[in-house]
């Protein structure tokens, strides 16, 4: 497999993660979303959305869309099952995993915060407190559904799934901004036990062969 992604994507470091707890090897492809080598006609065929990240099985199809890539991955590949087995606990699973990927995520992304100093003017501390603003809204609602939930090391119980894939690579990008991250004592936890594993060590930005 090869997967066409970029180090400080948080939707490539996802799937990065759920291919390391797998144990599945796959192909480092770097494409540079900063430098906009995603909207290259060169990057087309292997970026049918135009983003990363993307995951090119063997036989050539292509899956978009980092929740989706990790759900195939679950129901057709070996090894660490990343959703729980029973439905409930693949609703609070999803449920936490989409506090993340689809609340916090979608207005904080970097072709959203270019358009903020593109379009509308805004100067950087501005942006940035934008940013923090809703990762940390985004979080304390993460940190009400973990309390909700059953007690565990990870986010849902005592073995990774969906929801650290999600959250672990969210933590980075607030550290990043400087996000006020206290008081959110389950979901560091979590956060911790995560980056205990080599899994999640592998899968992190200073790990990538295009860190920079």
């Amino acid at each position: 497999m090869k997967l066409y992604n970029y180090f400080r994507s948080s939707a490539s470091f996802r799937v990065r993660i759920a291919l390391n707890l797998k144990g599945l090897p796959y192909e480092y492809v770097p494409v540079h979303i900063a430098r906009g080598e995603h909207r290259q006609e060169a990057w087309a065929g292997a970026l049918p959305e135009g983003l990363v990240p993307t995951l090119e099985l063997d036989d050539g199809t292509l899956l978009t869309q980092s929740m989706a890539v990790i759900e195939y991955l679950d129901e057709t590949q070996a090894g660490a099952k990343l959703l729980p087995s029973d439905a409930l606990g693949r609703a609070r699973v999803r449920a936490l995993s989409q506090i993340v990927a689809c609340e916090i995520h979608p207005i904080n992304n970097l072709r959203v915060l270019k358009y903020l100093v593109k379009e509308f003017k805004v100067e950087e501390e501005p942006k940035n407190e934008w940013y923090r603003h809703w990762v940390r809204t985004g979080l304390e609602a993460f940190e009400k559904q973990l309390a909700a939930g059953p007690k565990g090391r990870f986010c849902y119980g005592d073995t990774p799934t969906l929801a650290d894939c999600c959250l672990v690579p969210q933590i980075f990008n607030g550290q990043r901004f400087n996000t006020d991250l206290s008081g959110l004592p389950r979901t560091m936890a979590a956060f911790e036990a995560c980056m205990a594993l080599e899994a999640f060590q592998k899968a992190q930005w200073s790990a990538c062969p295009d860190a920079e």
